[in-house]
């Protein structure tokens, strides 16, 4: 099977498809000894191709889930030099890449992994992945706000999709309402935009489930690869399990 060949150069693990873009452009990618300056070109995996001399190597696909803190950021690096994920995985042989992200005071669960396929798959909007998260809001919310998020409210990019929500307890100590909710967009900061709309601010924010995968007691900071039966499960939900 053919596939275009800055694709290839991703999967590889030498820059993401974009960059990998660039590189054929300035003429640095050889493919069985012929110098490639197109992009779009496809290829065999099995081609032998070098970049600025050296062959590519395909690597090991590898999928985790890890338990994210919070105060850590979701990438790779960053330029402030706070904590990022690369911290956490620099032992590994392989690289990986957080799928999707989760905002610096949010923690929970991530998808890691260097399956450019799949992470695309779970981040597209047509799969409706569904992603899970406990939410301590400040404020004793009544049932009709809550009923607002699961109807949908209207933010500045949008109307939000219906969403499962489960109120779990009222703290009237602390002035705090705890709840579950399930959502499958992926908007940037969406569920703390959603409660800023209904008037109760988030205090904390947890995704404790993506698909089929949970945390399962996995301590915060702490990775571990996906079980078989997990990744079919997975790759299943996006139409990849053929």
């Amino acid at each position: 099977m053919e596939e275009r060949l800055q694709k290839i150069l991703a999967s590889a693990g030498v820059a993401s498809r974009r960059e990998a873009e660039k590189i054929i452009l300035e003429g640095r990618v050889k493919v069985n000894g012929k110098l490639i300056k197109e992009v779009g070109l496809k290829f065999k995996k099995t081609a032998y191709i070098t970049v600025d001399g050296k062959p590519i190597r395909q690597e090991k696909k590898i999928y985790l889930i890890f338990n994210k803190p919070r105060g850590v950021v979701t990438t790779m690096q960053d330029p402030e030099k706070r904590k990022c994920i690369a911290d956490f995985v620099k032992d590994l042989d392989e690289r990986v890449y957080p799928v999707g992200r989760l905002d610096y005071n949010t923690e929970g669960l991530l998808i890691l992994t260097n399956d450019g396929t799949l992470a695309q798959a779970l981040m597209h909007p047509s799969n409706e992945i569904p992603k899970s998260y406990r939410v301590a809001a400040v404020g004793i919310i009544p049932q009709e706000k809550l009923d607002q998020l699961r109807i949908g409210v209207k933010l500045e990019d949008g109307l939000t999709a219906p969403a499962m929500v489960d109120l779990i307890a009222y703290d009237n100590e602390k002035n705090l309402t705890y709840f579950n909710i399930v959502i499958h967009e992926g908007r940037n900061r969406q569920i703390r935009r959603m409660c800023d709309f209904i008037g109760f601010p988030v205090r904390q924010l947890k995704r404790f489930k993506i698909a089929n995968l949970t945390l399962n007691g996995l301590v915060k900071g702490k990775f571990r690869e996906l079980h078989p039966a997990e990744l079919k499960v997975l790759m299943k939900a996006v139409g990849l399990d053929e």
